[in-house]
């Protein structure tokens, strides 16, 4: 199945951990010691609208409907707590009931 075809929302709870140097990025790299990021709010809002168009369905994986898609070029990267980054490429959806999440991953979840 390609795309996601019914109304869902950003779940406007998880965005701001996955924005560069927002309060809630840097209590996770400290709480987890890496974070994945997106270069920007605008990068995040293009990644979900592709996904919503032209997604791969992934399956159901710990409990969330998962949609992911690759990117010619980095959405983002992951940070450690070293400062260093790994270029990302790959973004995913994670649809709990009518509210999403997009993240920047390496690669699809399993």
């Amino acid at each position: 199945m390609t795309g996601i075809n019914r109304e869902l929302s950003i779940d406007t709870k998880h965005v701001a951990k996955h924005l560069p140097d927002t309060p809630q990025m840097q209590k996770l790299l400290k709480q987890e010691g890496s974070v994945h990021v997106f270069n920007d709010r605008a990068t995040m809002e293009m990644v979900a609208e592709a996904i919503i168009a032209n997604g791969e369905f992934i399956g159901v994986i710990r409990g969330h409907e998962r949609y992911g898609l690759y990117f010619p070029d980095p959405i983002g990267y992951r940070l450690d707590s070293n400062n260093s980054r790994i270029p990302l490429k790959y973004g995913e959806i994670k649809i709990k009931g009518d509210k999403y999440d997009v993240i920047p991953r390496t690669k699809p979840s399993r």
